[in-house]
Parts: C-alpha cells; structure tokens; sequence
C-alpha cells in the first residue's frame, strides 16, 4: 500500500479538488478521479505503467527530461496532490502530449486519455525506428544493464526486449534476407 493511504492522507484531484480512487493495474498503484477521469502516478509509476501495458516498450523510455529539444514548459494553475508544489505542463514534441509534472516529489498526472497517446506514441516510435537507431539504442541499453535506475533483472530484460525488436526491424528493413534463411533451413537435410 503507498505511504499517503498508509497515513490516511487521501490525495484529491488537481483539477476537480475532489478524493482520487486508488487504483492498481498489474501491481502498480495510482489514483484516478472518479469525476475527469485524470491519473496521478508517483515518482517511478509512469514507467512501471507503460511496461505493464505493452512488454515490447519495456526498454523504451518516456523520459521527460531526456529530449531537452522536444519539449516545452509551461505552468498550469494545479497544484501536486502529492505535496502540494505547483505542477508544470509539459508539451512533449510532436506527440500532443501534454503531461502536468512535479519537480518537487517527480510525480506525473495525466489527463483523461493522455496514458494512452503516450504508449501510442512509444509504439508508433518502435514501429517506425530504422535499424540503425536500434543500433545505437542498444549500445545505451547495454550500459544501462550496469548504470541504469533500474535493477540488474529490469534493465538485463530491457535490452533482450530491445535485441528482439532489432531482430525483427532488420528483417523488416531486409525481406529477402528473411527468405534467404527460410530457403537455407529448408534445403538442409533432415
């Protein structure tokens, strides 16, 4: 259970000032109002999220602050349900995404639909990288097995999820690479 049910400090929506539900979705926990639908993630819950809804995007990131050229800030009249500090919008590139952000305890609140523009854009992303990005992305991957946030088991599983998707970008990318192979396996002798 999160520390603020723990101590009974029910959180209330930034937008419509009422008690948030605590939801939870494959272990991880959030609050959502009942009333605009809106999604408060803790530090860390957003990326758990989006690793829960679609296991191929595990090691892609929306992280906020990694693109300093795709993003702009604005403030927002909310308040952090959290700890109560100004939240800043953030419009995230060419996405349309607009998410609202604590600097202060690093939480993230969604509005209605905005959790699933974020995983169709990481798909989108996925879907359309070319082989070579996949390259670069997996070198990043493989240091992050040693430096990354995450635990060992977590990042390990990010980079042989990224492996697989380079797999299948490059046949994508080279068809009759993949044909090739299919003729060579069937000519050998059984």
């Amino acid at each position: 259970m999160r520390n603020n049910r723990l101590k009974g400090n029910n959180m209330k929506c930034p937008l419509c000032k009422i008690e948030m539900s605590n939801r939870s979705f494959k272990n991880i926990e959030f609050d959502v109002c009942d009333k605009c639908k809106g999604v408060w993630f803790d530090k860390n819950e957003l990326r758990k999220a989006k690793d829960a809804a679609d296991k191929d995007l595990n090691w892609m990131d929306f992280e906020i602050w990694k693109h300093k050229d795709k993003f702009k800030i604005s403030r927002r009249k909310l308040v952090c349900p959290k700890c109560k500090q100004s939240l800043v919008a953030i419009n995230y590139g060419s996405t349309n995404i607009k998410i609202d952000y604590c600097p202060a305890c690093e939480g993230t609140w969604l509005d209605k639909g905005e959790f699933k523009k974020i995983i169709k854009a990481l798909t989108d992303e996925l879907l359309t990288k070319p082989f070579s990005e996949y390259i670069k992305a997996s070198i990043q991957e493989a240091k992050e097995i040693f430096t990354g946030d995450e635990s060992f088991l977590s990042e390990w599983k990010d980079f042989a999820t990224l492996l697989h998707m380079m797999e299948i970008r490059f046949f994508v990318e080279h068809p009759w690479l993949l044909d090739e192979i299919i003729a060579a396996q069937k000519s050998l002798p059984r």
